[in-house]
């Protein structure tokens, strides 16, 4: 034989080989579907998620997938009726869905573990109480994630209140898998997206590269800086791929400055528009994300442990802008021109700080950053009074 000819046959085994291993993967999946578990299953988020998780778009058309349905016992009949209406949606990828209400039982070879907005049964009477009543929960979650997970098990935090410290706390009490739990900023990055479009004439989906920093579900700075708009009608226009810088758009300083601020700030702090099904977007598309990559090139805002990335104290979790590729993600700390201002900066991480030492007891008293600004005023005691209002 020729060594061209040899070359040849030796590329086409090689092919084989490959389509062959392909197909024992997908056959294992068959035999061993993907272990999916939603915590507080009984938020309304959930009703919105499992139509998602059951379309194939998250995992692949391939992947079966197991859905486990955990909260409390006093939820059970909303679960069962929940369970029957995700039955009949007969879903090829979908292998079963079931209930758990025993708490020994919970994540049991999890491959996911979606957590949820969770209610509490403890009276709160202040933010001090609210926060140290996240601590007990997050340290049954670890202790179960540890014990009864599967080794490589990915958590993903979702919701509106609390959402970057009750990720700290589980990464506190799962240090094993710590590397694998993230808090959803999407949501966060949609409203800022569907405010811009309003603003621009535009739709949100040819927004992008819009970066989240900070506390997503409190303090927080939307960053413009890099974000872009596609498909934008104006006196020069591109091909598909050609944009625009969306502040060379706005001309409004004032709006810019203030009025889009205060907006999305009284969403933060409200969550009016953070409910079921933007919820379930978010957190089914951060999924996608993670499982499959992000768009290429896009900037995407993740909730993710600091170390030291862009001058953040290390030893919180911190909004900032990532892309997941290969199963994993990786800090964009080589993007320019993004450095955060001092007093920005300082006004995001002294909350997240207080946050975490009073709910691990190290301090009595929340002491919220003060700039002066009435502005960060308002917005503090608004957030205080919706946590209040969940909780009660």
């Amino acid at each position: 034989l020729t060594t061209e000819l040899m070359m040849v046959i030796a590329q086409e085994n090689l092919k084989a080989h490959i389509e062959k291993e392909k197909e024992k993967e997908a056959l294992k999946d068959l035999i061993n579907p993907l272990q999916v578990w939603i915590a507080s299953a009984s938020a309304p988020a959930c009703y919105h998620l499992i139509p998602i998780l059951t379309s194939g778009e998250v995992f692949g058309m391939h992947t079966e997938i197991s859905i486990t349905l955990f909260d409390n016992k006093r939820a059970e009949e909303r679960l069962e009726a929940l369970v029957t209406e995700t039955r009949e949606l007969a879903s090829p990828v979908l292998r079963s869905v079931s209930i758990c209400t025993k708490v020994e039982e919970a994540f049991r070879q999890a491959h996911v573990v979606i957590v949820l907005d969770d209610s509490t049964d403890q009276e709160v009477h202040s933010l001090e109480d609210c926060l140290r009543s996240r601590a007990p929960l997050c340290r049954l979650y670890g202790y179960l994630l540890e014990n009864n997970a599967h080794d490589s098990v990915r958590v993903i935090v979702g919701g509106k209140t609390f959402v970057n410290l009750k990720t700290v706390l589980l990464m506190r009490y799962a240090p094993s898998i710590a590397h694998n739990i993230i808090a959803v900023a999407l949501g966060v990055e949609g409203e800022a997206k569907a405010l811009l479009a309003r603003k621009l004439k535009t739709t949100p989906a040819y927004i992008k590269d819009v970066i989240i920093w900070g506390n997503i579900s409190g303090n927080n700075y939307v960053d413009l800086r890099k974000t872009r708009v596609y498909k934008y009608e104006s006196a020069i226009w591109g091909p598909p791929q050609y944009s625009h810088p969306v502040l060379n758009l706005i001309f409004d300083s004032e709006w810019l400055k203030k009025e889009s601020v205060a907006i999305l700030r009284n969403l933060t702090a409200t969550g009016k528009q953070f409910r079921g099904i933007l919820a379930a977007h978010s957190i089914s598309t951060t999924m996608k994300y993670w499982y499959h990559g992000s768009p290429p090139g896009e900037i995407v805002s993740l909730g993710v442990l600091s170390e030291g990335q862009f001058g953040i104290p290390e030893g919180i979790v911190f909004s900032m802008p990532v892309k997941f590729e290969n199963g994993t993600w990786v800090v964009l700390t080589d993007l320019k021109d993004i450095e955060i201002n001092e007093k920005i900066m300082t006004r995001m991480t002294s909350d997240l700080i207080q946050e975490k030492l009073v709910a691990l007891g190290e301090v009595i008293d929340f002491q919220p950053y003060k700039s002066g600004n009435l502005l960060d005023v308002m917005f503090y005691w608004a957030a205080i009074k919706t946590v209040l209002k969940h909780l009660l």
